[in-house]
């Protein structure tokens, strides 16, 4: 069984946000997400009114839930695992990786230990001192403009994480074709393929190997095995047809 992310050890931190309506909608992608753990620092504004109208119903009990810190270090002091997320990239921000490949090695990570998200603030993001904290940061890939707003990046981290912690389920095999089946068809295939010269009647086998090498390489199934004797039948009938006509042409039969 695959291992699976373990979403109760992830929180999202929001260091000093200015607006409450991105606390709220910060609240509701995680909820959309399955993390459950908010925290803010130093929020400019807080108002709960409007932190709750773009949670909505839904992520109310994250919202309720949400710590609030005066200082980043001490939001940050109990956990494991540390990333910082920015836009801008310079001589100090070197350990920088994308959402999905940050993603794939939190998944064993997240088993016993406890990960922050750490989102900066809307009009300058992460500082050098704040990113310090931080033990990797997490660029989004962008086409032009780089800046995200806040809850749109909170958005995207969050979905990345749970793709990587969902288990993947492989995708059903039909039922392939049974040896006696493919026997079957490899011998009525020969007989066909000798019949209409394709084959040295001399030492059919050999040829015939590297159609079975072919046919092992599709993993037929039950079905396309039929269709395929389906075909030999009918080069089969016209070839036999065509057979018998030539002969009546002529005066034979």
């Amino acid at each position: 069984m695959a291992m699976r992310v373990n979403l109760s050890n992830l929180a999202v931190v929001l260091n000093r946000p200015r607006f409450p309506e991105n606390i709220g909608a910060a609240a509701r992608a995680m909820h959309n997400m399955g993390l459950q753990e908010l925290i803010t620092v130093a929020p400019q504004n807080c108002d709960l009114t409007k932190v709750l109208k773009m949670a909505t119903h839904a992520a109310v009990e994250i919202v309720e839930k949400m710590q609030v810190f005066e200082s980043l270090k001490q939001a940050i002091s109990a956990f494991n695992f540390v990333i910082g997320t920015t836009a801008r990239l310079g001589k100090q921000r070197q350990v920088i990786a994308t959402p999905s490949s940050l993603a794939e090695m939190l998944v064993p990570m997240s088993q016993k230990n406890r990960i922050a998200l750490l989102f900066g603030p809307e009009d300058k993001g992460l500082s050098n001192a704040e990113l310090r904290h931080c033990h990797v940061l997490a660029t989004i890939p962008t086409a032009a403009f780089s800046s995200l707003n806040l809850a749109q990046a909170v958005m995207v981290m969050c979905y990345q994480i749970f793709l990587s912690g969902q288990e993947k389920t492989p995708d059903p095999t039909p039922r392939l074709a049974t040896r006696h089946e493919l026997d079957g068809m490899y011998d009525q295939l020969r007989d066909i393929l000798v019949r209409i010269n394709y084959l040295n009647p001399e030492n059919p086998d050999y040829w015939m190997n590297r159609v079975r090498q072919f046919c092992t390489r599709m993993q037929l199934r039950a079905r396309e095995v039929s269709i395929l004797r389906g075909v030999c039948r009918q080069i089969d009938w016209y070839a036999q047809k065509r057979y018998t006509d030539g002969l009546k042409e002529k005066g034979k039969i």
